[in-house]
């Protein structure tokens, strides 16, 4: 496992989710009825899913898997989008330009130095990922019974703080990813991770 190679890796799979996501928008704005789009967000979602789940049992598939999740992932990302910009249109792009910027931000402030990953990061990292997983898992299983947390979901301050809060976290694990490489490569890890 290299850095160089996996930069390239994740370049390669980037174009391969673009390509896919390009091709169901098209097709979405050709036809212009989301129906058109429905059947690939389904297959992209369990595809994607079970692809997912192939390779965290057999990571040395991950060659193979990889390219094959970035397709079914494009497809999802790619209908999704194209729909959401028909109701409220600039916000494909908006979504897209954010997440880059997020990235390119954080790789930068991660090769700076500025944040460095150590074990109570790490931990508080993982708890709180594991905080927000229990929370909408519980907010789930009591929306069966009728109790919802409007505020939490809504606009106001509440909604959009927890909102915040949710997107650093997500945020900071792509630290702890960028930290997985660098320890991947001096470990000598394998060339499929």
């Amino acid at each position: 496992m290299t850095i160089q190679g996996t930069v390239n890796k994740t370049g390669i799979l980037l174009l391969l989710a673009f390509a896919s996501a390009a091709w169901v928008w098209q097709m979405f704005y050709t036809s212009g009825n989301p129906s058109s789009v429905g059947p690939y967000v389904m297959v992209g979602a369990i595809g994607g899913l079970i692809v997912a789940l192939v390779t965290v049992f057999k990571q040395t598939w991950a060659p193979i898997t990889a390219p094959v999740y970035a397709l079914l992932e494009g497809l999802v990302l790619g209908s999704v989008s194209a729909i959401l910009e028909v109701r409220f249109p600039g916000i494909a792009i908006q979504s897209v330009s954010l997440t880059f910027g997020t990235l390119v931000v954080l790789l930068l402030v991660y090769h700076s130095g500025l944040i460095r990953v150590t074990e109570k990061f790490r931990l508080g990292v993982v708890a709180a990922t594991g905080g927000i997983l229990l929370f909408y898992v519980l907010e789930m299983i009591l929306g069966f019974f009728g109790v919802h947390f409007t505020a939490v979901n809504g606009s106001g301050a509440i909604g959009i703080g927890f909102s915040v809060f949710v997107v650093i976290i997500a945020e900071l694990k792509l630290v702890l990813d960028f930290d997985f490489i660098e320890s991947g490569v001096r470990a000598g890890a394998p060339k499929y991770m």
